[in-house]
Order: structure tokens, then C-alpha cells, then sequence
């Protein structure tokens, strides 16, 4: 199985994990281009661009502007180095060896700054989220910008894994990035949802932390028949057969 995720605004790059098997973004030379562009913009025109803070649209442009200056030594891993909800729930940092290992070759970070990212690949602290309206080059957006990319690459590593099975853990933002219609692969989308009001519904915290809960449960399971999906049993959610769909399996709580 492939497995996509979304990245994280939350970051830590205060402890570094050393990995011995570390690796290099693919897309680094097609990241540069994106910087290349931020870089001349104005603390005040990322502000009003990513709808931050003053003080956060200057944190991020002291980094783009350093960006690329950094030794290898001041970046990090990128599965350890997001703190967002779903990595609340992958708790990437007590995976065993054998499971990192897995998720090399089984599971990509969707990004907006580096298109697509192996867990192991050295990152620089960024902010950029792949709906963020910007031109690149003669791209009108990041979506286009990344589009051939992602989807050259999502083929070369599923026919490295030998896997037609790609499991859809992204929101929605990041994976219209992904080109499903090229692709040509069976595509299952867990759906988490919690009882409230009389009603299951998706509550968008609990859903991006059973994501993450529920790639963590793949790469410990290791399997490439995608029905080991139902199997799923964490804080509380289990398969709902009555509301699920094969490519939409659903895991209820409450």
C-alpha cells in the first residue's frame, strides 16, 4: 500500500533526530524555485498572503530568506519534525526501526513547499500550504505548479512497492494536488467520525489525529491487502459497515 498524508503548520526543530538513514527531497531544486519567489515579498505581503499574523508572517520571512543556507546538521526529519494533529496521532517519534523503514518506501508527506516528501527527507522550517494563492514561473498556483511532479513520482514509488493501492489520509486541500484520474489506482479514503448531536460527524481535531492513528497502525501492520484497513481499533473508533463503501471504509466513535 501507498500511503499519503498531509503535512503540518506545527513545527519542531528544537531536538533533532538522527537518523542513520536520513534522505534528501527529491523536489529541492523545484522547492528553490517557489523560494525564489517568496523571497521577494515583504514581511507584510506574507501576512496578507498565508492570512497570518505580523509576527508570524515575519518568522516565516527571516525563513525563507535564510532558507537554503543551512547545513544539514540544522535540519530534520520530516515525520519528526511536523507537531500537527495528525502527527499527535503517529507519534512518529516511538515508531521501531523496522516501521521507519516501511514508511520510506510506503508513505509521502503531500507538501506545498517541497511537492512530495519521503518521512526521512531533511527539512528547513517552512510555512506554505499548497492552497496558498501564489504564481509560480508560468504556474498560475501551487497546484499547478506541482501537479506532473506529484504524479510522475506517486507512479515511480508505487511501482517501486509494487502496490495499485494508495490510501488516501490527506485533506482535501492537499490531495486535489494529486492527479487520481492519471493515476489509475484503487484510492480508499478511511473516513473518522464521532457521535454527537444524535448523529456521526466528522470533527476536523479528532479526524486529523485518527489519521495519524490510523498510519501508524498501517506501518506497524505492514500489509499489502488493503482489507486490513477494517481492522483498525484505536481510541475508541471502530469500522462502521453500515455507512462505509469499499473505497470509503468509515470508523465511528460514541
Amino acid at each position: 500500500m501507498y500511503i499519503l498524508i498531509s503535512p503540518a503548520k506545527t513545527l519542531d526543530f528544537s531536538q533533532k533526530f538522527s537518523s542513520e538513514n536520513a534522505s534528501l527531497p527529491v523536489f529541492e531544486k523545484k522547492a528553490s524555485q517557489i523560494v525564489k519567489t517568496i523571497k521577494k515579498l515583504k514581511a507584510s505581503d506574507l501576512m496578507q498572503l498565508m492570512s497570518i499574523s505580523n509576527q508570524l508572517a515575519q518568522v516565516n520571512f527571516d525563513r525563507f530568506q535564510q532558507w537554503g543556507n543551512s547545513p544539514n546538521s540544522a535540519k530534520k526529519e520530516a515525520i519528526f519534525a511536523f507537531r500537527g494533529d495528525v502527527y499527535q496521532g503517529l507519534k512518529a517519534d516511538t515508531l521501531d526501526k523496522e516501521a521507519l523503514e516501511y514508511a520510506q518506501a510506503h508513505l509521502r508527506i503531500l507538501s506545498g513547499l517541497y511537492g512530495l516528501l519521503r518521512p526521512l527527507d531533511l527539512i528547513e522550517p517552512y510555512r506554505l500550504e499548497m492552497g496558498t494563492s501564489i504564481s509560480i514561473g508560468k504556474s498560475e498556483n501551487l497546484y499547478e505548479f506541482w501537479k506532473t511532479a506529484i504524479k510522475n513520482q506517486v507512479k515511480e514509488d508505487m511501482k517501486a512497492i509494487a502496490s495499485e493501492t494508495i490510501i488516501n489520509l490527506v485533506s482535501n486541500e492537499y490531495f486535489k494536488s494529486v492527479a487520481t484520474k492519471e493515476l489509475n489506482k484503487l484510492i480508499i479514503t478511511p473516513v473518522f467520525k464521532d457521535y454527537k448531536n444524535g448523529e456521526y460527524k466528522i470533527i476536523s481535531f479528532y479526524a486529523k489525529k485518527a489519521r495519524g492513528l490510523m498510519t501508524r497502525y498501517l506501518l506497524q501492520n505492514q500489509s499489502e491487502d488493503p482489507s486490513i484497513i477494517v481492522g483498525f481499533r484505536d481510541d475508541g473508533y471502530v469500522y462502521n459497515p453500515s455507512i462505509s463503501s469499499e473505497t470509503s471504509p468509515v470508523f465511528t466513535r460514541g
